[in-house]
């Protein structure tokens, strides 16, 4: 079994997430601000460099004023 890092539901996951940052108008370096971390960061996570826990991708469906269910409707894991 492959690590779901690399399948294709973490990469839809990672797809909506930048999706999702730039239907909301904001740049990496916005959204790293509200959680007080470099641009990098965001830019990690987005590109799956970073992998991200569900504490952090409520986080950032906060920021983008989603529900953590609609995102994951929005990215097909349901």
């Amino acid at each position: 079994m492959r690590k779901s890092r690399f399948s294709k539901q973490y990469e839809s996951v990672l797809r909506t997430l930048r999706q999702v940052r730039k239907d909301t108008g904001l740049t990496q370096t916005d959204v790293a601000r509200r959680f007080h971390a470099h641009a990098s960061f965001v830019s990690k996570c987005e590109s799956g460099e970073r992998r991200i826990d569900v504490v952090e991708l409520a986080e950032f469906c906060k920021v983008y004023r989603i529900s953590l269910a609609d995102f994951l409707k929005r990215a097909g894991v349901e």
